[in-house]
C-alpha cells in the first residue's frame, strides 16, 4: 500500500462525510486538527485538506491515515489533492520575499522614509505589481495576497525601522531591516535594482523565466533578489552564448581552463572533459538590464569556482577569486617542512 495514492472518488466520499457530520465532529472522529496551511476548495466550500486526504485514504486502502503519518503542506496533502484534480488554497499568505521588500522599501524611500496608506495610488499600483511577480506559487496565495492593506502595513514595517524613527516599530521581520540597511548604505545601487525588477515584471521579461531553479538558488546569495538571479542564471545557461564564448577563446589561442583556479576539464577527465567549461556572467545584477549579453560579459570558470562565486554576496570576480586562491596557496606553501612532515606522519597509512 502506497501512502498518498488517493483517487478523486475517495476524496469526494470524504467530502460528503465532512458535510454530513460537520467540521468539528469530522475532525474529532478521525483525530485531525484544523488546517493551518492549506484548504481544499470544492463547490464553494472550504475543507481541511489534511483531514480530507487522511479519510480519503480509508476509502482507497481500507484505513484512514493518522495525522502523524503525513503533512498537510504542499509536500503531501496539498499536492495529492491537486493531482486528483482539486483546487487547494493557502490559509495564510507566504512571507514577503526579498524582491518584494525591495520594491516596498524603494517606495518608502521615495516617500521620505514614511509609511503610506492603503488608499494611496502608489500603494495600489505596487499591490497590482506584486500580484504579477512569479515569486510565490498561485496555490500559496489566498484572496488577500499582497492587497493594498497588506502592502501599506509593510511600508510602515519598513518606515518604523528607520534609524531616525522615534516611535515604537510595527511588526516586521529581519529581512525588512536587512533590505532597509542596504538602501541606506547604497541608495543608488538599490534604486537601480528596484527599477530593474519593476521593469522586468512590467515588460514580462522576469515573468517568463523558469521557476524550477528554486532549489538550486537556495544555495546562492544575491542582494538583488531572486528574480534578477534567475535572469542571471538563465543567461549563463544560454548554450548558444556559451559555444560562441568558447569558440572566441580558442580562436585567440586560449585554453579552456578556469579563469579563477586554472582547472582544465580535458586535462583531468580526458575525452569526456574535452570542450567543457561553464560560463559566468560577470556583470553585476544591478547593472545587467534587458540588453543583449556580450561575449566580453562572460568568463569561463569551473563548476566549483562558479558555485563559490555565487554562494555569498558580494560576489567576487573570477580575477578576485583567483587572487584569493593564489594567496592561500602561497600561505600553505610557507608552512615549515618539518610541520608538514609531522602532519603527514599523523595520517593513517593506506591499506593495500
Amino acid at each position: 500500500m502506497r501512502i498518498g495514492a488517493i483517487t478523486r472518488d475517495a476524496v469526494l466520499r470524504a467530502v460528503a462525510e465532512y458535510d454530513q457530520l460537520g467540521r468539528t465532529e469530522f475532525l474529532a472522529k478521525y483525530g485531525f486538527k484544523e488546517s493551518l496551511s492549506y484548504v481544499l476548495v470544492h463547490e464553494g466550500g472550504w475543507y481541511d485538506s489534511k483531514a480530507i486526504v487522511g479519510v480519503a485514504h480509508l476509502w482507497d486502502h481500507g484505513r484512514a491515515l493518522l495525522p502523524a503519518e503525513f503533512s498537510g503542506g504542499k509536500d503531501h496533502a496539498a499536492v495529492w489533492l491537486r493531482r486528483a484534480g482539486f483546487k487547494v488554497k493557502a490559509v495564510k499568505n507566504p512571507d514577503w520575499a526579498r524582491d518584494e521588500i525591495i520594491l516596498a522599501c524603494h517606495l518608502v524611500m521615495a516617500n521620505g522614509w514614511k509609511g503610506l496608506d492603503a488608499n494611496d495610488r502608489r500603494v495600489i499600483e505596487l499591490s497590482d505589481l506584486l500580484q504579477l511577480m512569479p515569486v510565490h506559487a498561485e496555490a500559496d496565495r489566498n484572496e488577500k495576497f499582497r492587497n493594498p492593506n497588506g502592502v501599506a502595513r509593510k511600508t510602515f514595517d519598513i518606515a518604523t525601522r528607520h534609524p531616525d524613527y522615534q516611535g515604537k516599530p510595527t511588526n516586521g521581520g529581519a529581512l525588512d531591516v536587512e533590505v532597509l540597511n542596504d538602501f541606506l548604505a547604497k541608495p543608488a545601487e538599490m534604486t537601480e535594482v528596484a527599477q530593474l525588477i519593476r521593469e522586468g515584471i512590467t515588460t514580462g521579461d522576469l515573468q517568463s523565466l523558469p521557476l524550477d531553479e528554486e532549489e538550486e538558488l537556495d544555495d546562492y546569495s544575491a542582494p538583488e533578489g531572486r528574480l534578477l538571479m534567475r535572469r542571471h542564471r538563465s543567461r549563463e545557461r544560454n548554450k548558444s552564448l556559451r559555444k560562441k564564448k568558447i569558440a572566441a577563446v580558442l580562436r585567440q589561442g586560449g585554453l579552456l581552463n578556469c579563469e579563477a583556479c586554472g582547472f582544465d576539464f580535458e586535462e583531468v577527465y580526458g575525452e569526456r572533459g574535452d570542450g567543457y567549461i561553464e560560463c559566468h556572467h560577470v556583470v553585476p545584477l544591478h547593472e545587467a538590464g534587458e540588453g543583449r549579453t556580450k561575449l566580453s560579459d562572460l568568463a569561463l570558470i569551473c563548476a566549483n569556482c562558479h558555485r563559490m562565486i555565487h554562494r555569498r554576496a558580494p560576489w567576487p570576480t573570477p580575477k578576485e577569486l583567483r587572487a584569493f586562491i593564489e594567496t592561500r596557496r602561497v600561505g600553505q606553501n610557507r608552512v615549515p617542512a618539518q610541520q608538514r612532515n609531522a602532519s603527514a606522519a599523523e595520517e593513517p597509512a593506506n591499506l593495500v
